[in-house]
């Protein structure tokens, strides 16, 4: 192991490489390197044509994270697992100057186990008949994860083969060949003379260990970022990464390079474990997004107003009325509008469930914003890989994911939306690997969009001005989720909004769709539901309302629910 600055890390990337970036959303990533990484290329030219593969969103939407490969020629190709928090990678597939691949995050982490392990790659159900299916013949929908034209012309030229479609045993399967990883660029806390590696101070564990693995057994080099050298490691359970698979280690020399995560400097709640009574009573506190004083950069303690009785609190109520009626186990819940469904549980008093993170945290309160990944006080933390071995296993008892594009037939979009220089790519993330393997899935989110206005009162719900944008269309623009499909295996799927609920039905034909179950009171059937369907949606004939106490303002409580 070498100590070196973070200029010379950056040189040491060769033109073609493939680099694996550790990190999840705003925490991990290993900042300084890849800081000087883009200032390189922007002086030289160099290096040039990488291919950039990273398995969770790694970003600020800004300028942090893998944003500083967002420059054409710097990188051809890009195989990401969620790609919202990239937006200059987005920009640079749009723009049709790289090849554009979306995955799904869990297929991700598991590959570099793969390869570390000297595999093939990985045969799996997850990704079938959605977007990253190859079978473009039986649905032109599928697309073998490409997200631009250059990357389906890649697949259809046999220039890039990052998904088949397989035949196991009679049932369909589909295949993610391993690859080469020339560099892994990982983040942890402190190194010893020898090159180990602890993540003492991070709020999870990433893949950092297969990522590692995976770059030295195929002849690559591990790139560490670390807050601090020491002569040794007091605690051995906190080495996640053993000094035989490091090659480089860099200091961070700017804390703002080796923030926790981009909105917090350093939380103690994300690892320090659940201790009963009283972490419950910090973790709302804790966990709830940081406030970033943009002059200063610094963080500061937010002391947010209470939520106002609005359509996404509406929304977030049903969802915690779920929780309670299902009585789940495990729970995951997704980033946006679903991450505060486990604090307003919370505060309803409601338990006896657990929450899970993708990013490895089991139990306590998971963060949000730039922060998602992390859970305050949590009980366990596994690294990224195993987490997703449990969901895929059917270890999750109910998802609570968010709702973006949605149709008839029950089909989810949260990944694309648009075509050309204006599309937005969201990415999938974990999206995938959960809605394919929980054993119930709720999706929830509003009715319609830009602009929406609610007045709840006295139990009741008022529409004030409608959204520009209805979320139910005819097709969905990109197929995240295929309804039909995970209902044929048997899983419930509820769909929620501020007005109204649906669920995945079969019609008289036998055929799974979307019908209308509930509707909030003093709402219209016609004008304020179905009238803002773009396509048509059967009601069901055992229709109810929803629970009055949804739309009441002032604390929310179980106790008045029917």
């Amino acid at each position: 192991m070498k100590v070196i600055t973070a200029d010379q890390a950056a040189a040491l990337v060769q033109d073609r490489w493939t680099v694996a970036s550790a990190g999840f959303v705003g925490a991990g990533h290993a900042e300084a390197v890849t800081e000087a990484l883009e200032r390189r290329f922007l002086q030289s030219g160099l290096p040039r044509d990488l291919t950039l593969v990273y398995s969770a969103g790694q970003g600020d939407r800004g300028a942090r994270g893998v944003n500083h490969f967002g420059n054409a020629g710097m990188t051809a190709s890009i195989v990401g697992g969620h790609w919202r928090s990239a937006t200059r990678l987005a920009d640079l597939a749009m723009a049709e100057q790289c090849e554009g691949y979306n995955l799904p995050q869990g297929v991700l982490t598991h590959l570099y186990r793969a390869i570390a392990g000297g595999k093939p790659g990985v045969m799996t159900k997850i990704g079938l008949h959605t977007f990253v299916d190859p079978r473009s013949e039986r649905d032109p929908r599928y697309h073998g994860g490409a997200v631009n034209r250059r990357a389906r012309e890649a697949i259809a030229a046999g220039r890039a083969n990052w998904v088949e479609a397989v035949s196991f045993r009679g049932d369909d399967y589909l295949f993610y060949p391993s690859f080469p990883i020339h560099c892994a660029l990982i983040r942890c806390t402190a190194a010893d003379p020898r090159g180990n590696l602890s993540t003492h101070r991070e709020a999870f564990h990433h893949e950092l260990l297969a990522m590692a693995q995976a770059a030295h057994n195929s002849g690559g080099i591990v790139i560490a970022q670390v807050e601090q050298l020491v002569d040794h490691h007091d605690n051995l359970q906190a080495i996640h990464v053993p000094g035989i698979l490091v090659d480089y280690v860099v200091v961070s020399e700017d804390p703002a390079h080796h923030q926790m995560t981009f909105a917090e400097r350093f939380n103690p709640a994300y690892v320090t474990p659940w201790r009963g009574e009283a972490a419950a009573n910090n973790a709302a506190k804790d966990a709830a997004p940081a406030r970033v004083d943009a002059d200063a950069g610094v963080v500061t303690d937010a002391d947010p107003a209470p939520a106002a009785l609005d359509a996404r609190t509406i929304a977030q109520r049903r969802a915690v009325l779920e929780l309670a009626r299902r009585r789940p186990r495990v729970v995951n819940l997704g980033v946006g509008m679903p991450a505060a469904v486990g604090m307003l549980a919370e505060q309803a008093g409601l338990d006896g469930f657990t929450l899970t993170v993708e990013a490895g945290p089991i139990g306590g309160t998971p963060a949000d914003g730039l922060s998602f990944g992390a859970s305050a006080y949590p009980e366990a933390v596994i690294d990224q890989p195993s987490q997703f071995d449990f969901y895929e296993g059917g270890g999750i008892d109910l998802a609570i994911l968010g709702l973006a594009e949605l149709d008839g037939h029950g089909n989810v979009n949260v990944s694309k939306f648009g075509e050309g220089a204006q599309a937005l790519i969201a990415g999938v993330g974990g999206f995938i690997n959960i809605t394919q393997s929980a054993k119930a899935v709720v999706f929830m989110g509003t009715l319609t969009a830009g602009g929406l206005e609610v007045r709840a009162e006295g139990g009741q719900l008022q529409i004030a001005r409608e959204g520009r944008v209805r979320k139910i269309v005819p097709e969905v623009s990109h197929l995240s989720f295929n309804g039909p499909y995970v209902a044929s295996l048997g899983v419930p799927v509820l769909y929620i909004t501020e007005r109204a609920v649906f669920e995945m039905r079969p019609d008289a034909s036998g055929e799974a769709g979307l019908t209308l179950i509930e509707i909030a009171p003093g709402v219209d059937l016609q004008r304020d539901v179905l009238a803002q369907c773009a396509t048509p949606i059967a009601v069901a004939p055992d229709l109810r309302p929803m629970d009055a106490c949804l739309f009441r303002p002032g604390p929310f409580s179980l106790a008045s629910a029917g």
